[in-house]
Protein backbone atom coordinates (compact mmCIF):
# COMPACT_ATOMS: atom_id res chain seq x y z
CA UNK A 1 0.00 0.00 0.00
CA UNK A 2 1.57 3.54 -0.99
CA UNK A 3 1.87 5.58 1.72
CA UNK A 4 -0.30 8.70 2.19
CA UNK A 5 0.36 12.75 2.25
CA UNK A 6 -0.50 13.61 6.00
CA UNK A 7 -3.76 15.55 6.37
CA UNK A 8 -1.78 18.80 7.34
CA UNK A 9 2.01 19.43 8.07
CA UNK A 10 3.38 21.31 10.73
CA UNK A 11 6.24 23.45 10.60
CA UNK A 12 9.47 21.24 10.75
CA UNK A 13 11.42 20.61 13.84
CA UNK A 14 14.52 18.02 14.70
CA UNK A 15 11.63 15.21 15.88
CA UNK A 16 9.83 14.83 11.70
CA UNK A 17 12.90 13.26 10.56
CA UNK A 18 11.41 10.33 8.60
CA UNK A 19 9.41 9.52 5.17
CA UNK A 20 5.97 7.75 5.79
CA UNK A 21 6.09 3.85 5.81
CA UNK A 22 4.22 0.88 5.04
CA UNK A 23 -0.03 1.74 6.52
CA UNK A 24 0.76 5.68 7.58
CA UNK A 25 -2.28 8.32 7.25
CA UNK A 26 -5.50 6.88 5.81
CA UNK A 27 -6.56 4.95 3.00
CA UNK A 28 -9.74 5.39 1.24
CA UNK A 29 -12.27 3.04 1.45
CA UNK A 30 -15.91 3.80 0.46
CA UNK A 31 -18.46 3.45 2.57
CA UNK A 32 -16.52 4.03 5.89
CA UNK A 33 -17.28 7.26 7.68
CA UNK A 34 -13.99 8.64 7.76
CA UNK A 35 -14.16 9.12 3.72
CA UNK A 36 -17.86 10.34 3.68
CA UNK A 37 -18.56 12.66 7.14
CA UNK A 38 -15.15 13.98 6.36
CA UNK A 39 -16.45 17.16 8.70
CA UNK A 40 -14.89 15.47 11.98
CA UNK A 41 -11.99 17.17 10.90
CA UNK A 42 -13.23 20.50 11.75
CA UNK A 43 -13.43 19.23 15.38
CA UNK A 44 -9.51 18.40 15.25
CA UNK A 45 -8.07 21.36 13.41
CA UNK A 46 -4.59 20.63 15.21
CA UNK A 47 -1.35 20.40 13.61
CA UNK A 48 0.47 17.46 13.02
CA UNK A 49 3.68 16.34 14.26
CA UNK A 50 5.86 13.01 14.18
CA UNK A 51 7.83 11.46 16.11
CA UNK A 52 10.61 8.71 14.71
CA UNK A 53 9.86 5.71 16.83
CA UNK A 54 12.65 3.17 16.09
CA UNK A 55 11.75 4.01 12.17
CA UNK A 56 8.08 3.79 12.37
CA UNK A 57 6.61 7.41 12.54
CA UNK A 58 4.33 8.23 15.74
CA UNK A 59 1.71 11.21 15.12
CA UNK A 60 1.03 13.73 17.87
CA UNK A 61 -0.74 16.63 18.94
CA UNK A 62 1.08 19.69 20.38
CA UNK A 63 -0.82 22.54 21.00
CA UNK A 64 -0.36 25.55 23.33
CA UNK A 65 2.52 26.82 26.04
CA UNK A 66 2.79 25.86 29.49
CA UNK A 67 3.15 22.93 31.97
CA UNK A 68 2.50 19.95 29.65
CA UNK A 69 -0.73 17.83 29.45
CA UNK A 70 -0.20 14.68 28.08
CA UNK A 71 -2.99 12.64 26.98
CA UNK A 72 -2.93 9.09 26.08
CA UNK A 73 -5.38 6.96 24.48
CA UNK A 74 -6.89 3.46 24.46
CA UNK A 75 -8.11 1.13 22.44
CA UNK A 76 -9.87 1.51 19.33
CA UNK A 77 -9.70 5.56 19.76
CA UNK A 78 -6.73 7.78 19.08
CA UNK A 79 -6.12 11.32 19.82
CA UNK A 80 -9.32 12.26 18.29
CA UNK A 81 -10.50 11.70 21.56
CA UNK A 82 -8.94 14.20 23.33
CA UNK A 83 -10.41 16.83 21.04
CA UNK A 84 -12.00 18.71 23.83
CA UNK A 85 -9.27 18.57 26.16
CA UNK A 86 -6.76 20.42 23.44
CA UNK A 87 -8.73 22.87 22.45
CA UNK A 88 -10.38 23.78 26.24
CA UNK A 89 -6.89 23.63 28.04
CA UNK A 90 -4.35 24.70 25.16
CA UNK A 91 -4.88 28.58 26.18
CA UNK A 92 -3.13 28.02 29.45
CA UNK A 93 -0.89 24.44 29.19
CA UNK A 94 0.83 22.46 26.56
CA UNK A 95 -1.46 20.30 25.45
CA UNK A 96 -0.29 16.83 23.98
CA UNK A 97 -1.63 14.19 22.34
CA UNK A 98 -0.22 10.64 21.38
CA UNK A 99 -1.28 8.06 18.78
CA UNK A 100 0.41 4.88 19.56
CA UNK A 101 1.74 3.11 16.41
CA UNK A 102 -0.71 1.67 15.17
CA UNK A 103 -3.66 3.63 15.85
CA UNK A 104 -4.83 7.13 15.04
CA UNK A 105 -2.86 9.19 12.27
CA UNK A 106 0.58 6.93 13.19
CA UNK A 107 2.49 4.36 11.10
CA UNK A 108 0.70 0.87 11.07
CA UNK A 109 2.91 -1.34 10.44
CA UNK A 110 1.71 -5.16 10.02
CA UNK A 111 4.79 -6.84 11.42
CA UNK A 112 5.38 -5.10 14.85
CA UNK A 113 5.25 -6.06 18.54
CA UNK A 114 1.71 -5.01 19.45
CA UNK A 115 1.55 -5.25 23.11
CA UNK A 116 1.84 -3.37 26.26
CA UNK A 117 5.34 -3.31 26.87
CA UNK A 118 6.08 -2.20 23.47
CA UNK A 119 3.51 1.10 23.42
CA UNK A 120 5.17 1.80 26.79
CA UNK A 121 8.60 1.98 25.53
CA UNK A 122 7.03 4.00 23.15
CA UNK A 123 5.73 6.59 24.98
CA UNK A 124 8.83 6.72 27.49
CA UNK A 125 11.44 7.48 24.58
CA UNK A 126 8.60 10.10 23.42
CA UNK A 127 8.64 11.84 27.29
CA UNK A 128 12.64 11.34 27.64
CA UNK A 129 13.23 12.78 23.85
CA UNK A 130 10.94 15.78 24.62
CA UNK A 131 12.42 16.28 27.82
CA UNK A 132 8.41 16.68 28.90
CA UNK A 133 8.84 17.63 33.07
CA UNK A 134 6.08 18.78 35.51
CA UNK A 135 3.20 16.74 33.28
CA UNK A 136 0.08 16.16 34.18
CA UNK A 137 -1.19 12.63 32.42
CA UNK A 138 -4.43 12.48 31.56
CA UNK A 139 -5.29 8.35 30.03
CA UNK A 140 -8.22 6.41 29.32
CA UNK A 141 -9.07 2.82 28.72
CA UNK A 142 -5.71 0.93 27.82
CA UNK A 143 -3.79 4.44 28.02
CA UNK A 144 -3.98 3.99 31.58
CA UNK A 145 -1.53 1.06 31.55
CA UNK A 146 0.62 2.82 29.02
CA UNK A 147 0.52 6.12 30.99
CA UNK A 148 1.20 4.98 34.35
CA UNK A 149 3.75 2.13 33.18
CA UNK A 150 6.02 5.42 32.24
CA UNK A 151 4.86 7.47 34.96
CA UNK A 152 6.21 4.41 37.51
CA UNK A 153 10.00 4.72 35.52
CA UNK A 154 10.33 8.20 35.63
CA UNK A 155 8.09 9.50 38.67
CA UNK A 156 9.78 12.48 39.09
CA UNK A 157 8.46 13.90 35.80
CA UNK A 158 4.82 13.53 36.54
CA UNK A 159 3.20 16.10 38.82
CA UNK A 160 -0.56 15.10 38.81
CA UNK A 161 -2.75 12.24 37.19
CA UNK A 162 -6.37 12.10 36.02
CA UNK A 163 -7.67 8.56 35.41
CA UNK A 164 -10.51 8.42 33.00
CA UNK A 165 -12.21 4.90 33.21
CA UNK A 166 -9.14 2.60 32.94
CA UNK A 167 -6.82 0.15 35.09
CA UNK A 168 -3.72 -0.91 35.56
CA UNK A 169 -3.45 -4.07 36.57
CA UNK A 170 -4.28 -7.88 35.63
CA UNK A 171 -7.88 -7.67 34.37
CA UNK A 172 -10.43 -9.32 37.35
CA UNK A 173 -12.26 -10.23 34.63
CA UNK A 174 -13.30 -10.00 31.02
CA UNK A 175 -16.62 -9.23 29.27
CA UNK A 176 -18.43 -11.95 26.78
CA UNK A 177 -18.09 -8.81 24.58
CA UNK A 178 -14.10 -9.00 24.41
CA UNK A 179 -13.99 -12.63 25.22
CA UNK A 180 -16.18 -13.05 21.70
CA UNK A 181 -13.19 -10.54 19.69
CA UNK A 182 -10.48 -12.85 20.51
CA UNK A 183 -11.96 -16.29 18.97
CA UNK A 184 -9.79 -16.79 15.87
CA UNK A 185 -12.33 -16.02 13.57
CA UNK A 186 -13.85 -13.28 14.81
CA UNK A 187 -10.84 -11.42 15.38
CA UNK A 188 -9.55 -12.25 11.99
CA UNK A 189 -12.40 -11.05 10.06
CA UNK A 190 -14.75 -9.16 12.37
CA UNK A 191 -12.59 -7.02 13.69
CA UNK A 192 -9.97 -6.70 11.00
CA UNK A 193 -11.91 -7.22 8.52
CA UNK A 194 -15.62 -5.32 8.70
CA UNK A 195 -13.98 -3.13 11.93
CA UNK A 196 -16.68 -4.24 14.11
CA UNK A 197 -14.66 -3.39 17.27
CA UNK A 198 -14.59 -0.15 16.93
CA UNK A 199 -17.67 0.32 15.09
CA UNK A 200 -19.68 -1.42 18.38
CA UNK A 201 -17.62 0.90 20.55
CA UNK A 202 -19.21 3.91 18.62
CA UNK A 203 -22.78 2.56 19.80
CA UNK A 204 -21.89 0.53 23.62
CA UNK A 205 -19.45 3.22 25.53
CA UNK A 206 -21.94 5.82 25.77
CA UNK A 207 -25.21 5.74 27.94
CA UNK A 208 -27.02 9.76 27.92
CA UNK A 209 -27.00 9.47 24.09
CA UNK A 210 -25.98 8.41 20.84
CA UNK A 211 -22.53 9.80 19.37
CA UNK A 212 -23.28 12.39 17.10
CA UNK A 213 -22.07 11.34 13.52
CA UNK A 214 -19.33 13.58 13.37
CA UNK A 215 -18.04 12.08 16.89
CA UNK A 216 -18.57 8.76 15.11
CA UNK A 217 -16.90 9.56 11.68
CA UNK A 218 -13.97 10.78 13.97
CA UNK A 219 -13.76 8.02 15.95
CA UNK A 220 -13.15 5.68 13.07
CA UNK A 221 -11.67 7.88 10.15
CA UNK A 222 -8.18 6.27 10.55
CA UNK A 223 -9.42 2.42 10.37
CA UNK A 224 -11.14 2.75 7.28
CA UNK A 225 -9.32 -0.58 5.83
CA UNK A 226 -8.59 -3.77 6.99
CA UNK A 227 -4.60 -2.48 7.28
CA UNK A 228 -5.38 -0.24 9.31
CA UNK A 229 -6.65 -2.22 11.67
CA UNK A 230 -4.17 -4.30 12.96
CA UNK A 231 -3.13 -2.24 16.25
CA UNK A 232 -7.09 -3.00 17.44
CA UNK A 233 -7.03 -6.06 16.81
CA UNK A 234 -3.70 -6.32 18.57
CA UNK A 235 -4.38 -4.68 21.22
CA UNK A 236 -7.61 -7.10 21.96
CA UNK A 237 -5.12 -10.09 21.82
CA UNK A 238 -2.74 -8.61 24.36
CA UNK A 239 -5.86 -8.50 27.17
CA UNK A 240 -4.31 -11.15 29.85
CA UNK A 241 -6.74 -13.58 30.43
CA UNK A 242 -4.28 -15.61 32.48
CA UNK A 243 -0.64 -15.42 34.39
CA UNK A 244 0.85 -17.53 31.26
CA UNK A 245 0.74 -14.27 28.95
CA UNK A 246 3.92 -12.44 29.05
CA UNK A 247 1.25 -9.24 29.50
CA UNK A 248 0.13 -11.04 32.62
CA UNK A 249 3.29 -10.25 34.57
CA UNK A 250 3.86 -6.56 32.72
CA UNK A 251 0.46 -5.02 34.96
CA UNK A 252 1.47 -7.02 37.76
CA UNK A 253 5.20 -5.50 37.89
CA UNK A 254 3.00 -1.70 37.27
CA UNK A 255 0.38 -2.73 40.07
CA UNK A 256 3.28 -3.37 42.29
CA UNK A 257 5.24 -0.10 41.46
CA UNK A 258 2.19 2.20 41.81
CA UNK A 259 2.67 3.33 45.63
CA UNK A 260 6.11 5.36 44.18
CA UNK A 261 3.03 8.09 42.90
CA UNK A 262 0.51 7.65 45.23
CA UNK A 263 1.59 11.01 46.60
CA UNK A 264 0.90 12.57 43.10
CA UNK A 265 -2.49 14.86 43.43
CA UNK A 266 -4.61 12.47 41.94
CA UNK A 267 -8.27 12.36 40.07
CA UNK A 268 -10.39 9.46 38.85
CA UNK A 269 -13.32 10.37 36.76
CA UNK A 270 -15.88 7.64 36.06
CA UNK A 271 -18.83 7.00 33.85
CA UNK A 272 -20.67 4.95 36.32
CA UNK A 273 -22.51 2.69 33.39
CA UNK A 274 -19.08 1.56 31.86
CA UNK A 275 -19.52 -2.73 31.44
CA UNK A 276 -16.15 -2.86 30.63
CA UNK A 277 -14.29 -0.63 33.07
CA UNK A 278 -16.80 -1.25 36.11
CA UNK A 279 -17.10 -0.16 39.56
CA UNK A 280 -14.83 -2.80 40.43
CA UNK A 281 -11.88 -1.07 38.53
CA UNK A 282 -12.62 1.86 40.18
CA UNK A 283 -12.45 0.51 43.71
CA UNK A 284 -9.30 -1.05 43.14
CA UNK A 285 -7.51 2.17 41.55
CA UNK A 286 -8.91 4.16 44.56
CA UNK A 287 -7.32 1.52 46.81
CA UNK A 288 -4.06 1.95 45.28
CA UNK A 289 -4.37 6.08 45.05
CA UNK A 290 -6.22 6.80 48.46
CA UNK A 291 -5.53 10.11 48.69
CA UNK A 292 -7.69 10.47 45.03
CA UNK A 293 -10.92 12.52 44.63
CA UNK A 294 -13.19 11.06 42.72
CA UNK A 295 -15.70 12.83 40.23
CA UNK A 296 -18.56 9.80 39.75
CA UNK A 297 -20.97 11.04 36.77
CA UNK A 298 -23.74 8.02 37.09
CA UNK A 299 -25.29 8.16 33.47
CA UNK A 300 -22.40 8.02 31.65
CA UNK A 301 -20.59 5.21 29.97
CA UNK A 302 -17.05 4.39 28.95
CA UNK A 303 -16.31 7.04 26.62
CA UNK A 304 -16.49 9.64 29.22
CA UNK A 305 -15.34 12.46 27.33
CA UNK A 306 -18.14 11.87 24.76
CA UNK A 307 -20.62 11.76 27.00
CA UNK A 308 -20.10 13.81 29.98
CA UNK A 309 -17.57 16.01 28.45
CA UNK A 310 -19.13 18.82 30.40
CA UNK A 311 -18.53 17.96 33.79
CA UNK A 312 -15.35 15.66 32.57
CA UNK A 313 -14.06 18.93 31.53
CA UNK A 314 -14.43 20.35 34.55
CA UNK A 315 -13.14 18.25 36.84
CA UNK A 316 -10.07 18.00 34.42
CA UNK A 317 -9.68 22.18 34.85
CA UNK A 318 -9.93 21.66 38.92
CA UNK A 319 -6.88 19.83 38.53
CA UNK A 320 -4.67 22.34 36.40
CA UNK A 321 -5.98 25.03 38.09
Amino acid sequence: MPSQTPRKTHAQDELETIAPTYGSGICVDEGQPGSSHPDWQAEYPFSDRYFDCSGHRMHYVDEGRGAPVLCVHGNPTWSFYYRRVISEFATTHRVIAVDHIGCGLSDKPRDYPYSLKQHTDNLHEFVRRLDLRDITLVVHDWGGAIGLGVAVREPDRFARLVLLNTAAFPPPYCPWRIRVCRWPIVRSWGVERLNLFAKVATVMTTSRAPLSPVARAGLLAPYDCPAHRIAIRRFVEDIPLSQAHPTWETLEQLERALPALASRPTTLIWGMRDWCFTVECLDRLQRLFPRASTTRIDDAGHYVLEDAPDEALEAIGKVLS
